[in-house]
């Protein structure tokens, strides 16, 4: 079975039913709107927070059991999402898509963790936003969430060579405290970005 199908049969969301932290923040700095994708989304707690604020909402997940418990959530919530069965590794990024796409702890390896980034780059329209918070390279110690291996986990280069281009809005690596769900707990070490696509005149 796929471990994240396996990690979200059960009725308890793993990773809590609130918001990640820093969408909340980003989404009450910059009033983000529009058609929204958010990938890897797990269980839908921040896709369904952004509904909630109006957003159109897409959920890309490979995990059919995340899916039905954020269809569960935004019905209890009282709003829509989109909800697809999406394997990143075979994502088809249509170009100018998305007015925002949101990955909150989307751990994937490193050519995945790149492709999905120059997918990313393509499919925000101008004048668009990627909002992203993952647990960096230095997270292994402190042992409050996310993958065990380093090869899933952020170097701040990753973001910031793939959109060098873009207007950096909020970008920060350093440690945050997460209380989200059983899973992520404590002190962690986390990149933030923030950035808008440029618009070409």
């Amino acid at each position: 079975m796929n471990p994240w199908n396996k990690r979200f049969q059960g009725e308890e969301y793993v990773y809590g039913t609130e918001p990640n932290a820093f969408v909340v923040d980003m989404q009450s700095r910059l009033s983000l709107s529009g058609r929204t994708l958010a990938i890897a989304e797990g269980e839908g707690r921040n896709a369904v927070y952004l509904a909630g604020h109006g957003h159109e909402v897409t959920v890309w997940d490979y995990a059919e059991a995340g899916l039905n418990k954020a269809n569960k959530l935004a019905k209890e919530k009282g709003v829509k999402i989109a909800a697809r069965l999406q394997d990143l590794q075979d994502a088809a990024w249509t170009p100018d898509q998305w007015d925002n796409i949101v990955c909150i702890f989307g751990h994937f390896p490193k050519e995945l963790r790149l492709r999905t980034l120059r997918g990313v780059k393509e499919a925000v329209k101008a004048g668009g936003y990627f909002i992203t918070e993952v647990y960096s390279t230095y997270q292994l110690p402190y042992k409050s969430g996310g993958p065990q291996e380093i090869d899933m986990l952020y170097e701040p280069e990753d973001i910031l060579r793939n959109l060098a281009d873009w207007r950096i809005l909020h970008f920060f690596m350093g440690e945050v405290h997460r209380s989200e769900g059983a899973l992520h707990q404590g002190l962690s070490h986390v990149i933030q970005f923030a950035g808008q696509k440029p618009v070409i005149t």
